[in-house]
């Protein structure tokens, strides 16, 4: 049965890390991160590849997730304390009052990845959110797996976790080494390349023929996919209006996962 543990001073080593989470992000330190809101801790207690280390709950919210609680190992301690207290020692206002520390143990290797008939490539993708979405993107229409470069950021910061709807938990993924490596590894592999880009010019996504096994790539915003990589793999762009050229680039990997996602299902591929 699991322990659950009351926490009424901010000082407790227990809760260590927990602390100040709005200031630094746990992810990176330890080996560890931090889950936050009841989607999330349900998804990382049902499906998710990664040890839960501990829980820490508001008091009023022990009763409500009887339930889910139930579903925790039972070795995972569950602390709890007052708001006002687990907000000190978080740092800011947790109105869920739901938090979870997990480990990140050994990271997955692209060889490990590379049987799926899709995966979603990310190229110095920094901004939070949009990893997050670009997971839940890849996770809604069937991707088999993210491939992330050592210039994108961790899909385990806690931000990009909630906005993932929880899918980074769960959707295998790799993280480290460069755009050129990857795209040279995944095309030994057998994989097609399509790099998204908003150039003139290029095939349009309507009128590429899907391969059996496709990397879907994806550049940061603004600046996009540098040329090398853009020349190491099959241009593609997104039709859209005269007068504009570029959506998010979170929307562009749903937008091209969509279509291959149909043509898919529909055997039009």
């Amino acid at each position: 049965m699991n322990r659950i543990i009351s926490i009424t001073s901010t000082d407790d080593p227990s809760i260590a890390p927990y602390c100040a989470i709005r200031e630094r992000d746990l992810t990176g330190r330890d080996g560890k991160f931090i889950v936050e809101g009841k989607v999330t801790l349900g998804i990382l207690l049902a499906r998710s590849r990664f040890k839960i280390e501990s829980l820490f709950l508001a008091e009023s919210r022990l009763e409500p997730l009887g339930a889910l609680l139930a579903s925790a190992p039972d070795h995972v301690p569950i602390y709890t304390a007052p708001q006002a207290i687990m907000d000190e020692i978080a740092g800011f206002n947790i109105h869920r009052g739901i938090l979870a520390c997990a480990q990140k143990g050994d990271p997955l290797e692209l060889e490990n990845i590379t049987g799926p008939q899709t995966l979603l490539v990310l190229n110095q993708i920094s901004n939070h959110d949009n990893v997050g979405a670009a997971f839940r993107n890849a996770a809604a229409f069937g991707a088999g797996g993210v491939v992330l470069d050592d210039q994108s950021c961790d899909p385990l910061y806690r931000k990009a976790i909630r906005v993932s709807a929880g899918s980074s938990l769960w959707l295998p993924y790799t993280h480290g080494g460069t755009g050129k490596d990857q795209i040279s590894a995944l095309k030994t592999a057998g994989y097609t390349i399509w790099a998204m880009t908003p150039r003139a010019g290029v095939a349009r996504l309507n009128e590429v023929r899907i391969p059996d096994k496709l990397a879907i790539v994806l550049g940061a915003e603004g600046t996009g996919l540098p040329d090398s990589l853009l020349d190491a793999a099959l241009p593609v762009r997104i039709p859209m209006a005269a007068d504009f050229d570029s959506v998010n680039v979170a929307t562009a990997g749903a937008i091209a996962l969509a279509h291959v996602f149909q043509a898919r299902r529909s055997g039009s591929s």
